[in-house]
Order: structure tokens, then C-alpha cells, then sequence
């Protein structure tokens, strides 16, 4: 985005593995909208999205890469540029193994990317008892373990998120760009 359009332009890679709603989320957060039926993401889908920021305008452009490992050739393409990341993972009792491959897909992005600011997302609490997440340190992705994991791996934040309720996905999404943007207005002042 030019100087001459005033505000901030961010590209947001939204990444995870596959069916663990990443596009149902950016549909949710941009839209409002949630689509039940399942479909794959074929390399990547675009979506541009605009917030008012202490009164300016921020432009988004979320890219939502496919997780599927047959796109893992292409995925390193689409992290150019990026200025900030969203990785989401599923509380989904069959799709707790998503969780264990946060680090893969940060390991990933840091290789690509750099350090760049990145939040998860812990999302289909909709499918879990809340209490038992909280309190259950069995369960992989308990509070306290997430917590820990994203305190020693310097996440911006850990969110729990519906895509169907919407629990979460306002917060989880502006806390990354209001992230974004703080560091854009600091390093226009240098």
C-alpha cells in the first residue's frame, strides 16, 4: 500500500493442518459466515479484508494455505512477505494431532519468514467440554500446556476459537493485527 492511500497493508498466512478450519475461521472473521460442509483448500485462497486501527485504515491480505502434505512443495512460496502468521490447530478429539504439529509448522514459517509475529489458534471448542480443556493436564492441549508451550515459543497469543459460535476469532484475529500495526507505526517513526 502506497504512502499516498494512508494506512498499512499486512499479508497474514494462515496455516495448520488440513480440515482444522483455517478457512472457516478468515469466513467467520471477514464475513460472518460459516459454511458446514467441508471443503479442501487447493494451494491457497485469498482474502482481502480492511479494519480501522486508532482510526486508520489496515488492509489484510490473509492468504489460507493448504494444509494437506502434497502442497508442503508450494507451501514455502506462499510465506514470502508475509508480515504476520495465524496457526491453527484442532481441539477436535479426532484431530488432536494437529496440536502436535504446531512446532513443525512453526519451525516452518520462522525458516521462511523470520521472525515474525505469529498467534494460535486452538479452534472447535465448540466439540469440547471448556472445563475439561482448563483442567485436565492428560489432555494435550490443556490450558496449562498450551500456555507453556506458547510462552517458550514467543507466540503473540494463544486463542481458543469456534468458527461456527465465533468464540474467539474477533479477538484472536485483531490481536495480531493490532500487533502488526504497532510495530508498523514504531518502525515508521525510526
Amino acid at each position: 500500500m502506497s504512502n499516498d492511500e494512508k494506512g498499512y497493508g499486512f499479508k497474514i498466512c494462515v496455516i495448520g493442518d488440513g480440515a482444522v478450519g483455517k478457512t472457516s475461521l478468515i469466513k467467520k472473521y471477514t464475513q460472518g459466515s460459516f459454511q458446514k460442509e467441508y471443503i479442501s483448500t487447493l494451494g491457497t485462497q485469498f482474502s482481502n479484508y480492511e479494519e480501522i486501527i486508532d482510526g486508520e485504515k489496515v488492509r489484510l491480505f490473509l492468504w489460507d494455505i493448504a494444509g494437506q502434505d502434497s502442497f508442503q512443495a508450494l507451501r514455502q512460496r506462499f510465506y514470502i512477505g508475509s508480515s504476520g502468521a495465524i496457526i491453527v490447530f484442532s481441539h477436535a478429539p479426532e484431530q488432536i494431532d494437529s496440536y502436535n504439529h504446531v512446532l513443525r509448522w512453526l519451525d516452518d514459517l520462522k525458516k521462511h519468514c523470520g521472525n515474525i509475529p505469529i498467534v494460535l489458534f486452538g479452534n472447535k471448542v465448540d466439540l469440547v467440554d471448556d472445563g475439561e480443556l482448563a483442567s485436565n493436564p492428560n489432555i494435550p492441549t490443556s490450558d496449562a500446556i498450551v500456555d507453556k508451550f506458547v510462552k517458550e515459543n514467543r507466540f503473540i497469543g494463544y486463542y481458543k476459537t469456534s468458527a461456527l459460535t465465533g468464540q474467539g476469532v474477533t479477538d484472536a484475529f485483531k490481536a495480531l493485527v493490532k500487533k502488526l500495526y504497532m510495530i508498523a507505526k514504531i518502525s515508521s517513526f525510526s
